[in-house]
């Protein structure tokens, strides 16, 4: 018979460096202290739910807990760079050991050390979306569904539907019906492509970003000594947005904790608005059902906004059945009342909204502190015409990231196939690139590159420590002898390309050398000087941008290990923007534009939420059922929460239909569960002569109010 030996942490007896008591509100610092077990720590918007994990962390490290016992696991790298960096500001040093980054990061850094336990490589590479949208094209082509015949989903649409699938914890089959029942008489020919698919990953050394996920969670179940070992190494797990983890993340989890089960999950469970990407609501719903003997603790005071618009905000959310219960109390001293708008049409709440903009910049508020949010992209659609006709400089939260433009991917397969010859998507990338060689040129080309490296021994496994439990380093020690390979098939290549593929050749064999291949940053540099300048030159608009993104690119890299460290962060980063990291001319304010899924976890001083129509915001087709309309509510909560000072809420009586016409618009629902003493009404009132619905007409809210707003300065 067996039993359980709990240990728990030990005092390092001296005096804590940390006057906790000073630093925390009451409600945070019994979060911060609570003793071992299964902790929910339901941190209300704006309540300091990273100054909690923050001083978690640190608390767990001054009772003696080791740093790589800790596990910190959040959304984006960011957040969690962010978070180890404040522990090390409160300790007065840097905190090495303490393991920290997005399900995905460490999901990539175990399987790094043990792929080959469950039959992959452990030098795979991770294909990002749109390689794998490629790879799903070869396997369409290769299943030989005739898509026109049968209206076969495209690449992307597969990509999403198998996500979904693995995300959630349902069969393909399952996920179809219920995503894309349209898809049901295809599920033979998807089921197929997804074979494929797998097969194709496993053979060319590639893994997308959910088998970081699955393939991590079947290392874990399959191998229970793996799982002992990951077990006793993280003796507490601190998890950040736990309301947006989907059924993989959260069977990851409890897979992760043994007995006592130190898992602190810290949420929101109002702000849980993405069921649509995966994310699994009842995760936090059910958290004291997965773990029995769990502790709830509320942290509600809220430091970011007024009385006012909390007082609107708890209001808002209380309609809401499935819920914690929470009430958000102000830090802050009174402001003024929410306002509510009636308007016209679209044009003249785009006007209103342009007007009263101008007036807050006026009054000294930056732009850039002001933010408009709405449902969905479209509904900004007059706002937009009407800033640019007042030129009002905006920025819109979307767009191509960083990382995606082409002229970064080209770069980064050359880096892709020195480290991992067998990496087909990367091989066809840069041989298209050639003159002379297309589609299918680059398959044959492929077949010979394949067949004469099947003839080379493969590269040796990185080597295990056992002191560590296998968290070494991951770059391979000797070259992939992919220039040995390319030099044997020039024979293959079409004559008009064969002094092309010449230099490519020895530019492949110059990157493998042992001095620059394990420098991803010297790499990228000696591609742009040896080929790809002339390419670009050849091939892009703005060659300049594109080559100055490169030297940034390169210097970025220069901070990395080797290739296989770079090119992993290169596919985990979702955040960085093509903009972000170097300066341009245009460094002048702007009025931000977003959607509110874009904006959750932002701040704004001001903002307005507009198109409160329903079928607009809430979204008719949320709203079939309770859970999408709960969901939608919480959305909307999302957005009340984000504004500090001032909060605008807009709905047009009228706007355009899709047969063409208004039609005329309903409030929505949610302004109708709050009581009208929350809020105070503004009549807009035209001061020109151009007619109500004029999108050129200037409204007030004062009758002494006569200033055209296109007469101030700006």
């Amino acid at each position: 018979m067996s039993r359980e030996y709990h240990l728990h942490p030990v005092s390092t007896g001296a005096a804590l460096r940390i006057p906790y008591e000073q630093e925390l509100n009451p409600q945070q610092l019994a979060a911060v202290t609570a003793g071992p077990g299964p902790n929910l720590v339901l941190a209300g918007a704006g309540a300091g739910k990273t100054r909690t994990l923050t001083y978690r962390v640190a608390w767990l490290l001054e009772h003696g807990v080791p740093a790589d016992r800790i596990l910190l696991l959040t959304f984006t790298n960011r957040s969690a760079r962010e978070m180890m960096q404040r522990v090390g500001d409160l300790l007065g040093g840097e905190t090495p050991g303490l393991w920290g980054g997005t399900f995905h990061s460490i999901g990539n850094r175990i399987l790094r050390r043990h792929a080959d336990r469950i039959g992959h490589r452990a030098d795979f590479t991770i294909v990002d979306r749109e390689d794998a949208r490629d790879l799903l094209g070869h396997c369409i082509t290769e299943a030989e569904v005739d898509v026109k015949a049968t209206r076969f989903p495209k690449p992307e649409v597969l990509g999403d539907l198998f996500s979904m699938a693995v995300n959630t914890r349902r069969p393909l089959i399952e996920s179809i019906a219920a995503t894309h029942p349209s898809f049901v008489p295809l599920t033979e020919p998807i089921v197929a492509v997804q074979q494929r698919y797998v097969a194709r990953k496993r053979a060319n050394g590639l893994m997308d970003f959910d088998d970081l996920l699955a393939l991590w969670l079947r290392l874990m179940t399959d191998h229970a000594d793996l799982r002992e070992v990951y077990q006793r190494r993280f003796q507490h797990l601190l998890v950040d947005e736990y309301q947006d983890t989907n059924a993989l993340q959260g069977e990851l989890l409890d897979t992760l904790t043994a007995p006592p089960h130190n898992l602190m999950a810290v949420g929101d469970d109002a702000q849980s608005i993405y069921s649509w990407r995966g994310a699994n609501f009842a995760n936090i719903l059910d958290f004291p059902k997965r773990h029995p003997g769990a502790r709830v603790f509320k942290i509600e005071t809220n430091y970011r906004s007024t009385p006012e618009i909390l007082a609107l905000a708890n209001a808002a959310i209380r309609a809401n059945t499935r819920q914690y219960p929470k009430e958000l109390q102000a830090a802050r001293p009174s402001g003024s009342r929410p306002v509510r708008i009636l308007c016209g049409d679209a044009s003249e709440q785009a006007a209103f909204v342009a007007q009263r903009t101008l007036e807050l910049r006026e009054e000294g508020r930056r732009l850039d502190d002001i933010c408009v949010l709405y449902r969905s992209h479209f509904h900004a659609l007059e706002l937009q015409l009407e800033l640019t006709r007042r030129n009002i400089p905006f920025s819109i939260t979307s767009g191509l990231r960083f990382f995606e433009q082409a002229h970064i991917k080209d770069v980064a397969a050359y880096l892709k196939l020195v480290t991992n010859g067998a990496d087909e998507l990367a091989f066809k990338r840069l041989v298209r690139m050639l003159p002379g060689i297309g589609g299918k040129g680059a398959d044959k080309l492929w077949e010979a590159y394949t067949s004469n490296r099947a003839a080379l021994p493969p590269p040796p496994s990185p080597t295990v420590s056992d002191e560590d439990g296998g968290m070494g380093g991951t770059e391979p020690e000797v070259p992939q002898g992919v220039a040995e390979s390319l030099a044997a098939i020039i024979a293959k290549v079409p004559k008009k390309t064969t002094a092309a593929w010449a230099q490519f050749t020895a530019t492949i064999a110059q990157c493998e050398a042992t001095e620059v291949r394990r420098s991803p940053g010297r790499i990228i540099r000696l591609v742009v000087e040896a080929d790809y300048e002339a390419y670009i030159n050849a091939t892009y608009e703005n060659p300049k941008n594109r080559l100055d993104d490169l030297e940034q690119l390169a210097a970025y890299a220069g901070q990395f290990a080797g290739p296989s460290d770079f090119l992993a962060q290169l596919a985990l980063q979702t955040e960085l923007e093509a903009a972000e990291g170097r300066k341009t001319e245009d460094d002048e304010e702007r009025l931000r534009l977003s959607t509110v899924h874009q904006a959750k976890g932002l701040e704004f001083g001001v903002v307005f939420v507009i198109m409160l129509c329903d079928g607009l915001f809430p979204s008719q087709r949320a709203v079939d059922s309770i859970d999408g309309e709960e969901e939608e509510r919480r959305l909307f909560y999302v957005a009340l929460t984000r504004a500090k000072d001032e909060l605008y809420l807009s709905h047009p009586l009228l706007r355009f239909a899709q047969g063409g016409g208004n039609a005329l618009q309903r409030p929505s629902r949610f302004l109708s569960e709050f009581s009208a003493d929350l809020v105070e009404e503004w009549n807009l009132r035209p001061t020109s002569h151009h007619g109500m619905f004029s999108p050129t007409n200037d409204f007030t809210n004062s009758p002494e109010a006569d200033q055209d707003p296109e007469d101030m300065p700006f």
